[in-house]
């Protein structure tokens, strides 16, 4: 049973880091793709960053060169270091992974589709709170 558990948020001041952390069990964790999410009241939940297998990494555009996904398979473990922190960062971040799969010889999970929220993810963790506030 795949499971997930997200570790590392907090409070943050404008301008400042923290890292997430995501550990995984349950499964080969070298196999699958990982995406973080995140989901602020009263918005819709948004792709931040995500990995994959071969370590390819996607970035939602806001976070461009602030934030870095990055994957520890012998630790079984998912970052997401956040930098340069905005009061917009605040959210409930969560973590999601998903075997990878092909489809025509081609990754499932790709540029194209880690964000949509019409691909399905095989698990997902209860998230950590990060807010970002002076």
């Amino acid at each position: 049973q795949v499971q997930l558990v997200e570790s590392g948020g907090g409070l943050a001041q404008p301008g400042g880091s923290l890292r997430l952390s995501c550990t995984g069990s349950g499964f080969t964790f070298e196999y699958y793709a990982f995406t973080w999410f995140r989901q602020a009241p009263g918005k819709e939940r948004e792709g931040v960053a995500c990995i994959t297998n071969n370590h390819e990494t996607y970035y939602e555009d806001s976070v461009k060169g602030r934030f870095t996904i990055s994957r520890d398979n012998r630790r079984k473990i998912v970052y997401l270091q956040m930098n340069g922190l905005k009061p917009d960062d605040t959210a409930l971040y969560f973590c999601a992974a998903d075997r990878v799969k092909y489809t025509y010889g081609s990754p499932t999970l790709n540029e194209a589709t880690w964000s949509s929220p019409n691909y399905e993810y095989e698990a997902w963790g209860q998230g950590t709170q990060v807010t970002v506030s002076s």
